[in-house]
């Protein structure tokens, strides 16, 4: 999909507001696309969350997804054809009068790494919220979207829902890795890595991923439930104050250093080397994305797939 048929940033991440219940809501709306988000969508993204701790009238953010998915990942195609002006626009530079480090140069990919780990990139934007976040989990939670149910307060999900990252299958690396393994646990993260196979909602909830899954049918309800209550809970303020605690916790713990370091690594991603036939994520965006990635799905166990609709076939 070129960019002149991509949808805008404000079609693709919808905001509102209630003042009266101080509930607001994110809604990814691109259920046609599996709602993967632009890069500037991303922006728009984190520009609602940083809004949003400043908000006087908001105490809850719940996030979601229109259709059957919270969502893929992001729009890779419209990552991999950004040349030198679309990378500064994503920098927040377009307007500069700033020349791209060139192709041959470290920094050419370590720039775009580097900022990824910033807030304002939008890929660990919900991590810096000071309000409480409720992730409403369904379908497909993977890459992008994946990120943000790892950085959430509190997720609640649908039992038909997978978690995962596609770039443990042809990159082998993601930004939040330091984040998933301190929520998801070493081992049961380990696996996911190292196997690339996404879990299930029974078995992000048993490693204590998720806070609680219910049938698809009463999900919207129970993410409800959740945010009436949060906002009933304590004052602003207050609020405000058990998100800066938790936020010293994750420092403690590396969370942003695990960021940066995850941004080295994929700055030197184009000196991985394959090994024979290896799926590599260059070879995929030249042959076709999509169906790169469900013919070497087909290669693993059924229940090993990415693919819903691989998952139930036989092997």
């Amino acid at each position: 999909m070129s960019g002149a048929q991509r949808p805008s940033a404000e079609q693709i991440v919808l905001y509102e507001k209630d003042p009266a219940t101080k509930v607001a809501t994110i809604t990814f709306n691109r259920p046609e696309y599996l709602n993967a988000p632009t890069s500037a969508a991303r922006l728009r993204y984190a520009d609602l969350l940083r809004a949003a701790t400043v908000d006087d009238d908001v105490k809850v953010v719940v996030i979601r997804g229109v259709g059957e998915n919270l969502g893929s990942g992001a729009d890779l195609p419209d990552f991999m054809e950004s040349d030198d002006d679309a990378r500064l626009a994503e920098l927040r530079l377009a307007d500069a009068e700033v020349t791209y480090p060139p192709k041959e140069s470290f920094r050419h990919g370590a720039t775009i790494g580097q900022w990824y780990a910033n807030v304002a990139a939008g890929n660990r934007a919900l991590q810096e919220l000071k309000k409480i976040s409720i992730v409403e989990a369904k379908g497909y939670c993977y890459g992008w979207h994946f990120y943000q149910c790892a950085d959430a307060d509190l997720v609640i999900s649908s039992d038909d829902a997978l978690f995962g990252h596609p770039s443990f299958r042809y990159f082998g690396w993601g930004p939040r890795m330091w984040t998933w393994v301190l929520t998801m646990g070493l081992r049961p993260f380990q696996e996911m890595v190292f196997t690339g196979r996404p879990f299930t909602a029974d078995e992000m909830f048993h490693c204590n991923f998720v806070n609680k899954v219910v049938p698809r049918d009463r999900l919207e309800a129970e993410v409800d439930k959740y945010a009436t209550a949060c906002a009933r809970n304590r004052p602003v303020d207050s609020v405000f104050q058990q998100k800066m605690f938790f936020e010293v916790v994750k420092q403690f713990q590396g969370e942003y250093l695990g960021s940066l370091l995850s941004a080295v690594f994929e700055s030197m991603g184009g000196a991985a080397r394959p090994d024979g036939n290896d799926f590599m994520l260059g070879d995929a965006i030249d042959a076709g994305l999509a169906d790169s990635v469900n013919d070497n799905d087909a290669k693993f166990p059924p229940e090993f797939r990415l693919s819903k609709a691989r998952r139930e076939e036989k092997e």
